[in-house]
């Protein structure tokens, strides 16, 4: 798990290896990570696009970026918590991801990035 404060927002992720939904023997891997948004600071902010950076062993990267998440654009009231699980198919059993949220501050339409910390996506089987 690894969390990062951006500006009062606070991003928290936890992934995991989705042994069912992958085939080795294919190079697919599949992983979900659950995400965690915490607004510690004092305005009501929304969450407008995301961008992610995505890595593999192979060296490959892939860029997505659109609006909200999970089809979602969540306001998030100072102190409210929006959480929401996706996932992601690597050609490898080791990877990464980072990228940020494109927020707005609800009172004044202030635009802001907010820090998606860099994580891991590896199988288990990798760790020994």
């Amino acid at each position: 798990m690894v969390s990062k404060v951006t500006d009062g927002v606070k991003v928290t992720v936890l992934t995991e290896f989705q042994p069912d939904y992958s085939n080795p023997g294919q190079d697919h891997y599949v992983f979900t990570y659950k995400i965690l948004i915490e607004n510690h600071s004092e305005h009501t902010v929304k969450l407008l696009r995301r961008h992610w950076l995505i890595y593999d062993a192979n060296g490959t990267v892939r860029e997505v970026e659109g609006a909200g998440i999970v089809g979602l654009q969540p306001i998030l009231e100072p102190g409210d918590v929006h959480d929401y699980v996706s996932g992601c198919n690597l050609r490898t059993d080791l990877g990464k991801m980072a990228g940020t949220y494109l927020m707005e501050r609800v009172l004044d339409g202030r635009q802001f990035r907010v820090v998606i910390p860099a994580f891991s996506l590896i199988a288990p089987y990798r760790m020994n």
